[in-house]
């Protein structure tokens, strides 16, 4: 809608989905955004340097609050599209979705609630999806944040001035020992404080990290069945809480021999950490390519 001044209002909130070569799962995320309770919001969709139909299957969602934008090259990280998103957006609230995971209607309501009381970034509750295990919620119940503590970007909003003051993201090879996002939460939390806590869950993520191959074959099965059921829920958030601990169908078995996911993870990032071995960022975004099939 155009203004009596011919000008056209800006949004409330810039969502910026960051993507690469993997059109599949786009209608589901982006459908997701849109089906927010509040409206009043640009999508951008960022390629990082796309070779596959991303664009077409864009266009072909045919809302003109979603924009796509495609970076000249590659350069391997949602750091690259997350900060051409920021220095395109015109909201005054900035929300990160990844492309392979899909909010809940209330998740943009929630965070510029929780924003506009104060606080420069706000996160919610996440259901994590992952193959080997039961879905669970995270962060659990009494966790508060800590500095260089992860966040799932797509649980987190910021306001697009104190993104602005505090930098934009950093590449893996710049972060060190803190994976680029936690760098971004580390600084904003030094200059405005920490985050607010949303306490409801409102996103589902399905994480390439947990699915190995998945940009080989690049499958969308699951995000089909999540916001089909999001969308059929009369109550999505009680639905997806209502999940948790529920075996899901598209579980695949536990290899032999493999100790429970949680307690692997403990061990394999907890460990090295309490011995004082450190690894960086860019080791880690380097064995995380090779399972996701990049």
């Amino acid at each position: 809608m155009v203004s009596e001044s011919g000008e056209e209002p800006l949004p409330t909130v810039t969502v910026v989905v960051a993507t690469y070569n993997y059109s599949a799962v786009l209608p589901f995320s982006v459908g997701s955004a849109l089906d927010q309770t509040m409206a009043d919001l640009e999508v951008l969709v960022v390629g990082d340097g796309c070779t596959d139909d991303s664009a077409d299957v864009v266009d072909r969602i045919s809302d003109p609050r979603v924009h796509w934008v495609n970076l000249p090259q590659n350069t391997r990280h949602q750091a690259g599209p997350n900060n051409e998103g920021a220095r395109r957006a015109r909201g005054r609230i900035v929300a990160y979705l990844g492309h392979d995971d899909l909010w809940l209607p209330r998740h943009l309501e929630r965070l510029v609630a929780a924003i506009d009381a104060g606080a420069a970034f706000a996160h919610s509750g996440v259901l994590q999806v992952d193959p080997h295990e039961d879905p669970y919620v995270t962060p659990w119940p009494g966790w508060s944040y800590t500095p260089g503590a992860w966040i799932p970007p797509s649980s987190v909003a910021v306001r697009r001035s104190a993104l602005a003051r505090a930098g934009p993201w950093r590449t893996p090879r710049e972060t060190g020992e803190l994976d680029p996002d936690a760098d971004l939460w580390g600084r904003l939390a030094a200059a405005f404080g920490p985050p607010a806590r949303v306490p409801e869950v409102t996103s589902v993520k399905l994480s390439a990290a947990g699915r190995p191959g998945v940009y080989r074959t690049r499958p969308h099965a699951e995000q089909e069945h999540w916001l089909g059921r999001i969308r059929e829920s009369p109550d999505p958030e009680a639905m997806v809480l209502a999940a948790v601990g529920q075996p899901h169908e598209f579980a695949t078995p536990r290899p032999r021999l493999r100790l429970h996911t949680r307690a692997w993870r403990s061990l394999r990032y907890g460990l090295p950490v309490r011995l004082g071995v450190r690894t960086t960022s860019k080791a880690r975004l380097r064995r995380q390519r090779r399972r996701k099939g990049l």
